[in-house]
């Protein structure tokens, strides 16, 4: 049985709670390397070559050699760092990522669904709704400068400070671009979001603040064109430059979460979540697909675009998207009220 309308104070059982959590990190564990093997395939084809083909049949086993070698390598620690803090940066990085994955709704509430229980088809329905993901990106910055800082490393620090202009810029424009969605729904609950657009999908009227939700999320999750915190030939690294074996790869891991996150949010927020044709058994198919679609277009413009300089980076985010956030909420709420 489907309840027509997702309620914010749904309550689930403890039990209920605990299957999520488990459900929640076996997805990431099994989805990013996936997502890694695809961006290595496709980047291949883009640029005329192959591609991993020599691990397992078709390469497919390429993701776990990546992890092996990752874990066998040895952990390094240069003398002006600070040991334990260098351990907590990618932990910090790893968790804001699925605490923001989590808010996803992959489907309605059901009631005496699977084995007779009531749950929703999302981690968690809280009453802040998209303000939980903002609040926790807020806090995934501090990753990256604890690790930039705490390495000793002039070229990790400048990696690090970059890192905190950047997203601080571009979470103020991808905040504002999801007001119109917010305002238009009468609600912050991403469930309630998505049952608003069971006639039309907010791409459709917030198609302004569908692209600047785009472009913001490409600086939010440090993926090309905006990779400025990492760039090789300025800084070496950036903020992961003394970080190796498992420590790095936990730092990449979590921006493919967050590429999932991105990519999760705009699908409930503008591509009306799970609604599509069939039955209502097929909602998670549907909210996988469109994740697909979005997660497909960050590789895509990865072998397309080359990377910004910092100065265009920064004048993009405040005197281009800025704007234009703000004059898209501003439009939306004069509509809304009239």
């Amino acid at each position: 049985m489907i309840i027509p309308v997702a309620e914010v104070d749904f309550v689930e059982s403890t039990g209920v709670q605990i299957v999520k959590s488990l459900v929640i990190f076996a997805f990431v564990l099994a989805v990013t390397p996936m997502i890694l093997l695809l961006e290595r395939k496709a980047l291949g084809r883009f640029q005329s070559r192959i591609g991993p083909n020599r691990v397992g049949p078709y390469g497919l086993l390429q993701p776990m050699a990546d992890v092996l070698k990752l874990l066998s390598k040895e952990q390094f620690t240069p003398k002006t760092a600070v040991p334990w803090m260098m351990a907590l940066a990618p932990a910090i990085s790893i968790f804001t990522a699925v605490v923001t994955l989590a808010i996803i709704p992959f489907g309605d509430t059901r009631r005496d669904g699977l084995f007779g229980a009531d749950y929703g088809l999302y981690g968690i329905d809280v009453s802040i709704g998209i303000l939980w993901a903002f609040a926790f990106g807020a806090l995934a910055f501090y990753g990256l400068m604890l690790g930039g800082w705490a390495s000793g490393s002039k070229y990790s620090f400048l990696g690090a400070m970059r890192s905190a202009a950047q997203l601080i810029s571009y979470e103020v424009s991808l905040a504002l671009a999801l007001i119109g969605v917010v305002i238009t729904a009468g609600s912050l609950s991403l469930t309630e979001i998505v049952n608003a657009q069971d006639g039309i999908w907010y791409i459709v009227p917030q198609f302004a603040g569908f692209l600047v939700f785009l472009v913001a999320g490409f600086a939010e999750t440090n993926r090309p064109p905006f990779d400025l915190p990492e760039a090789d030939a300025e800084i070496v690294a950036g903020y992961n430059t003394e970080f190796g074996g498992m420590r790095f790869g936990s730092f990449f891991m979590a921006e493919y979460i967050n590429m999932i996150a991105i990519s999760g949010i705009a699908t409930a927020m503008f591509l009306g979540g799970w609604h599509g044709p069939g039955p209502g058994v097929l909602d998670p198919l549907w909210v996988v697909l469109k994740m697909f679609l979005f997660i497909w277009f960050f590789i895509w413009v990865r072998a397309t675009l080359p990377r910004l300089r910092y100065d265009q980076l920064m004048a993009f985010g405040w005197k281009v998207l800025l704007p234009l956030a703000t004059l898209n909420a501003l439009v939306t709420a004069i509509l809304v009220v009239v």
